[in-house]
């Protein structure tokens, strides 16, 4: 049976570790039993500053025992748990504290002093400010300012229920004002558990927390659903290329998830000698090309396991399957994991396999709706409650689900649709691309036509007119690019992810010729 609340999901036995934070020369490994009384001494404090059913906690700290604390505390005292990135400026802090009307706002040790971005965006809405810090091996939460909680009363420690808002991420906004999305107990462990399932997740597994916790791919997927399945994660401050393998092998890591980008960057060094017993190596939150699949595998000796996932649905929606459950498919997402997953069309009617519309999911672990925002929850419903993805994609015969692209972003070239992700995947098979992101371009013929963005692998060269013969040669003629770019560096999210628009109107912003003065 599912765990209803995150109180009640660690699987662990008291003494086995559940964190180890890197260090030298000693980790900070941290036991089950250590870490549920650190969460109640926390949930206590927070009671103690007037927090209660409802109240939103954000927390803008970098991956740390700190954070972990924070977020299962404030959880269990059936507050809401608002991960913030602490890269953010002081406008994007503000407006997600004021969007939760955030009763504290937690940030690291010296940050009130120093009166960083979080600090004053929290005094600008009157949200309690509250520095979190290891004193030793206390964990200490230093009131700086209590804000709108200088009246309440202390209150007492609380039971979470399953239908208490556990957490609310945002939506990357890349259609729009980003959206907040409430996780209840019940979607998230809901979500661990198919987790576990997917993976066979045992106390015998160990993972390398790469992701950022502000993220809902590093929160689920690396971090809580290994402590429902009673394993162990390791968790250094942020991500690392020239540590991390040390660190994988010197705590006896024995599988990881990540974002395309990430093993790529992995693969552009030095692989470890002699190569550690990886058990599988997992890729979400991004489409993981064929090529990248195939080197993955090579190098590492390891299956790789490409999942598809969102913030609406608590992270994990579909997955290829470890090899001896079934076929993993490069190109593809897999198949439901815990999910119904059906490819609709505009009137919620399923569409014959193998045709191409809009992926639409249905389960426990899928969010009911958007704050305040009954429009958007209108269009992202069917009558029949599945969630549309705004992913448009297919299934093939065995029911592996394909992605074709953001449903916004096809590129429609004089009514032809070509998915960008394809594209991407063909241009990664030149000898000289590293990465490749392919968008609309606006066109007076064809309203809009194919642009290409590159960046080359170290002491490579290529020309624009290369990249589209290659491209020419592979595709149909109304594929080719009109326009490449060849960069340094794509721009990405701090989570990894390329956003093809941001892209495009960066690049098509620079070309717009400059006014005469």
């Amino acid at each position: 049976m599912v765990a209803s609340t995150l109180s009640t999901s660690f699987s662990g036995t008291s003494s086995a570790p559940a964190i180890i934070v890197p260090a030298k020369p000693n980790a900070l490994t941290i036991s089950y039993q250590q870490l549920t009384q650190d969460i109640l001494d926390f949930q206590k404090k927070l009671a103690q500053l007037g927090i209660r059913n409802g109240d939103a906690v954000s927390i803008s700290l970098p991956n740390s025992y700190e954070f972990i604390v924070s977020f299962l505390a404030a959880s269990w005292q059936r507050g809401i748990a608002a991960p913030l990135n602490p890269a953010y400026k002081q406008d994007e802090f503000e407006f997600y504290i004021e969007d939760l009307s955030s009763a504290v706002v937690i940030v690291p040790r010296g940050s009130y002093e120093k009166n960083i971005p979080a600090v004053r965006a929290s005094r600008k809405y009157n949200a309690a400010i509250a520095e979190c810090y290891l004193k030793g091996s206390r964990l200490v939460l230093d009131v700086k300012e209590q804000g709108k909680l200088a009246q309440r009363q202390s209150q007492t420690t609380s039971h979470a229920q399953p239908e208490d808002v556990a957490l609310v991420l945002h939506t990357s906004g890349t259609t729009g004002r980003p959206k907040a999305v409430p996780l209840t107990h019940r979607n998230l462990t809901r979500t661990m558990q198919n987790i576990q399932n997917t993976y066979e997740l045992t106390p015998k597994d160990r993972t390398m927390l790469v992701m950022p916790l502000f993220h809902v791919h590093g929160l689920l997927a690396g971090f809580l659903a290994p402590l429902k399945a009673g394993g162990s994660v390791i968790v250094p401050p942020s991500f690392s290329a020239r540590s991390f393998w040390d660190d994988f092998i010197t705590y006896k890591a024995n599988w990881y998830t990540a974002v395309p980008t990430i093993h790529q960057i992995l693969l552009k060094n030095p692989p470890p000698n002699p190569k550690p017993e990886i058990r599988f190596i997992r890729s979400c939150s991004s489409p993981l090309s064929p090529k990248t699949f195939q080197e993955l595998e090579q190098t590492y000796g390891a299956p790789v396991l490409e999942a598809y996932a969102m913030t609406e649905a608590a992270h994990q929606m579909t997955s290829n399957p470890l090899p001896h459950k079934g076929k993993r498919k490069p190109g593809s997402v897999g198949i439901g994991q815990g999910v119904e997953v059906k490819i609709l069309d505009d009137e919620g009617n399923e569409v014959p396999q193998g045709t191409a519309a809009e992926i639409c999911i249905r389960g426990e672990n899928v969010t009911k709706g958007y704050l305040n925002n009954e429009k958007a929850n209108k269009e992202a419903f069917t009558k029949g409650g599945f969630f549309r993805t705004g992913d448009q994609g297919k299934k093939d015969e065995e029911g592996y689900v394909y992605i074709t692209g953001r449903i916004k972003e096809l590129i429609n070239r004089g009514g032809e649709k070509i998915s960008p992700i394809e594209l991407d995947n063909v241009i990664a098979t030149h000898p000289a691309v590293s990465e490749a992101v392919s968008f609309a371009i606006p066109s007076e013929l064809y309203g809009q036509e194919v642009g290409v963005a590159v960046v080359l692998k170290p002491g490579k060269s290529v020309t624009e007119q290369e990249i589209t013969e290659f491209v020419a040669g592979k595709t149909a003629k109304f594929k080719k690019p009109s326009r490449v770019w060849i960069l340094k560096e794509i721009p990405k999210t701090a989570t990894g992810k390329i956003q093809r628009r941001k892209v495009a109107d960066s690049l098509l912003a620079k070309d717009k010729p400059r006014p005469k003065l």
